[in-house]
């Protein structure tokens, strides 16, 4: 296990290696916005996989993080133990974690239970190990990639299931929020709205993933901005994702969706969402930029962006 000296050291080295990245200053500065902006595990997968880094390498992947002015890291937590390897590493960088990923599958009766089992173990050992609040999940469709929608039955299933564990979340503290990719939204989104429509909003609350609600609904902005009204009080994450033309840009800026108006859409809510910056590359975004000048200028717009929340 690195400690923290070590770990900050490698920041600074990758920090000399940026023509325009400082770590005391850019930290400064994130800081100074008064808007803290977290980053999800997947976008850094995606940026590493292209330019063939080792994304199992998580001490270098905190440095980065850390080195962007980000205040927190969401991973894609898959065990108690892998949670807490990542809460020791965050810890010693200086970096939060107020939130994980958690996979799970819910849509039939015996595994539902098999599956909450699972996200409660891990949801525990992250509220110990890094004090996390937030619990995402996206229940996993039939077949990532696959076209066919779940029968009402499953549907129903799996809705009764996230009831059932955003109650035993909420007995420990935590808020679970449910989180959605574009097979949601097939069919007149009936998925994503019976999840939502029909669960306990105490028990369930809302991670609003605003590209995949774009991207889903064939590109419509107009969708985006109907699902933030329609349930704005239940959001209590973002996810911050951008494209042009529908193809996932390299930094979060301005673009297909406008967050400056889903930022006034959702200024008037009691507790401000966690802001977490999920900017992920695929085959025709552009490639001009590392992961760590990517997330630096997505942070950057981000702050901006929501500048509003600062004195809310």
């Amino acid at each position: 296990m690195l400690s923290r000296r070590t770990i900050l050291k490698q920041a600074v080295a990758a920090a000399a290696c940026s023509s325009f990245l400082d770590l005391a200053s850019v930290v400064h500065a994130a800081e100074s916005a008064g808007v803290p902006i977290a980053t999800q595990q997947y976008p850094w997968g995606t940026f590493y996989g292209r330019s063939g880094k080792d994304a199992r390498d998580l001490s270098a992947m905190l440095a980065e993080v850390k080195l962007c002015g980000l205040f927190a890291f969401e991973p894609i937590a898959t065990s108690p133990e892998h949670i807490q390897a990542v809460a020791t590493q965050a810890k010693a960088i200086g970096l939060e974690v107020p939130s994980i990923y958690v996979n799970s599958s819910l849509y039939e009766a015996d595994e539902a239970k098999r599956s909450i089992d699972s996200v409660l173990a891990i949801a525990a050992a992250a509220k110990e190990a890094c004090g996390t609040r937030i619990v995402v999940t996206n229940p996993s469709p039939l077949a990532w990639g696959g076209k066919d929608d779940k029968s009402d039955l499953q549907l129903r299933t799996q809705a009764s299931a996230l009831d059932t564990l955003g109650a035993a979340l909420s007995e420990n503290g935590q808020q679970l929020a449910y989180h959605n990719h574009d097979a949601e939204l097939r069919s007149g989104a009936r998925e994503l709205h019976h999840m939502l429509a029909s669960t306990n909003p105490n028990h369930e609350k809302f991670c609003l993933d605003a590209h995949w609600i774009f991207r889903g609904c064939g590109d419509s902005e107009v969708a985006v901005f109907d699902v933030a009204r329609l349930y704005a009080s239940r959001v209590i994450e973002l996810h911050l994702r951008q494209s042009h033309g529908g193809v996932w840009s390299e930094s979060f800026a301005a673009g297909d969706i406008d967050y400056s108006k889903l930022a006034e859409l959702l200024a008037g809510l009691e507790s401000p969402p966690l802001l977490v910056l999920e900017q992920a590359v695929e085959g025709k975004s552009p490639q001009t930029m590392s992961a760590a000048e990517a997330h630096t200028l997505g942070r950057r717009y981000a702050q901006q962006t929501f500048s509003q929340w600062a004195s809310s």
